[in-house]
């Protein structure tokens, strides 16, 4: 299951709004500036985060202290569903489960309090390949000893998603908590029920 937009809220179109404004830029403009060419650099871990944040902070001329705050606007305090992290803990113990996320390399220790309700988090900025490259699954798969036909991927990112079916995989394409919670239901269902001894 992905992190950003799915089990944690997506704080992207609020802090674009915010900082357009303060910025006197298109909304565009703010999502340019943090996000163009990352996905080449530190998405996959060839570039510090610190780094990174000082190509954002000279595209859009910021200081220190407004380059923290922007950073804490989309990424600090996350959000978590705590319905769907509920369905993925009560997942233990039947399947294993992984997080797998596009992420930059402060990504870990700013969602570290809930990662331990799955079994492996899986980070493109750790693996060196994002999503919607087929080797971030391959490997989470590995990671979790599942073959493809066995596994189900929920993302809000239809790309990403149809990624995984190409695989071999069940997907689902994230739009709301109780989508997914029934998708998650009806795919526990099949699952081999295990019984106290």
């Amino acid at each position: 299951m992905d992190l950003g937009g799915v089990l944690v809220a997506d704080k992207l179109p609020a802090a674009a709004a915010k900082w357009a404004g303060r910025l006197d830029r298109t909304e565009r403009d703010v999502v340019t500036a943090v996000y163009a060419g990352n996905d080449t650099e530190v998405l996959v871990g060839r570039m510090s985060g610190a780094a990174w944040w000082s190509v954002v902070r000279e595209r859009l001329g910021l200081d220190g202290a407004a380059v923290a705050e922007l950073r804490h606007d989309l990424a600090g305090d996350p959000v978590w569903d705590t319905a769907l992290l509920d369905a993925v803990a009560a997942l233990r113990g039947h399947a294993r489960t992984a997080f797998v996320s596009n992420a930059w390399p402060d990504a870990r220790p700013n969602l570290a309090p809930h990662l331990a309700v799955a079994d492996a988090v899986v980070l493109s900025c750790e693996v060196g390949f994002a999503k919607p490259d087929p080797r971030i699954y391959t490997h989470t798969l590995d990671l979790l000893g599942a073959a493809a036909e066995d596994a189900l991927f929920v993302d809000d990112v239809p790309e990403n998603v149809e990624a995984a079916r190409a695989l071999g995989m069940a997907g689902h394409l994230h739009t709301g908590t109780d989508g997914s919670l029934a998708v998650l239901k009806a795919f526990s269902a099949r699952l081999p029920q295990v019984t106290d001894l």
